[in-house]
């Protein structure tokens, strides 16, 4: 199917499938304030029916904007946005912990053959300025499938440490805070999704009982508000990911159906590690977004149909 991809420059990138809906808008001009971690994020995201599968900016979190990479514990800073988690005192406003991440431009820019692939660069800069990691970004939409009603976006991350010491990623659960192990890719879902149905390969359960378990893939079901109709995203991890040899860090599954929609990659859930001065980690990561209520043999059987 071919793709219609449109680039407002110093604001964001959207695709638009044949059928005329925007499947994805990626935006990466600052945001205006500062508290909420300025960052390139992706929302709205649609599937091909045009059902938004993203939330932006909800009232209880207004830093969860889409789709993010975040890093919510990161060597005394907190590249996630708004609160910090202090053990012992719980979440404060503290803006001077507060990083972002900077645009600094687009090295690879293609559409072809029905996809998109891009390659941003971006930097880590700390609160006061320090520039403390280099991002390489890499987006691509594709095997959008009319027929089956979804489409694929793969996000990778390859991130180098700038500083003279080790960069220390951790999370809330490794401050102290039980089962909140939330950092790295995250989503955040709209008010719909709230309940929403969660499965692995191997699991039907609650959320609250896949909450940091490993997998290669997790999906999330729910039903839309005013639309007779249902949405599901798979996330799903890159062989490599959870490669003990290759991984850098292993990685389980950050998850709530309530009180809020969310999922997030985490990299650091129940235990820290460090990253070298002049060191890189890596990880790939694929979202299919997709129309209707799919069970666990459909989601395994698309997957297998797109290779890495």
């Amino acid at each position: 199917m071919n793709l219609r991809v449109s680039h407002e420059h110093g604001d964001h990138v959207a695709v638009t499938a044949a059928g005329g809906t925007e499947i994805l808008r990626y935006v990466y001009r600052p945001d205006p304030d500062p508290f909420e971690s300025r960052k390139p994020y992706a929302h709205p995201v649609r599937t091909l029916a045009g059902r938004t599968v993203t939330g932006y900016r909800p009232s209880d979190h207004r830093w969860h904007k889409g789709l993010q990479m975040t890093a919510s514990h990161l060597s005394g800073q907190n590249f996630w946005g708004g609160n910090s988690y202090v053990h012992g005192r719980g979440y404060l406003a503290l803006p001077e912990r507060v990083g972002s991440m900077r645009h600094d431009g687009f090295s690879a820019f293609t559409v072809e053959d029905g996809r998109l692939a891009l390659t941003e660069d971006l930097t880590w800069v700390a609160h006061h300025g320090e520039e403390w990691a280099r991002e390489a970004r890499g987006l691509t939409v594709h095997s959008v499938d009319e027929k089956a009603g979804a489409w694929a976006l793969d996000w990778s991350i390859h991130l180098t440490n700038l500083r003279a010491e080790p960069l220390a990623f951790g999370s809330p659960t490794t401050a102290g805070r039980e089962l909140a192990g939330y950092t790295g890719l995250h989503w955040r879902g709209p008010r719909d999704f709230t309940g929403g149905t969660v499965f692995t390969p191997g699991a039907d359960a609650d959320a609250a009982d896949l909450m940091g378990t490993q997998g290669p893939w997790l999906a999330f079901t729910a039903e839309h508000d005013e639309a007779d109709a249902h949405s599901t995203l798979v996330f799903a991890h890159a062989p490599e990911n959870l490669d003990g040899t290759r991984a850098i860090h292993p990685s389980h599954w950050f998850v709530r159906a309530e009180p809020v929609p969310t999922v997030a990659f985490s990299w650091a859930f129940f235990e820290e590690f460090e990253l070298e001065p002049g060191e890189s980690f890596a990880f790939r990561y694929r979202l299919v977004v997709a129309d209707g209520a799919w069970d666990r043999d459909r989601v395994a059987a698309h997957l297998a149909g797109l290779p890495w």
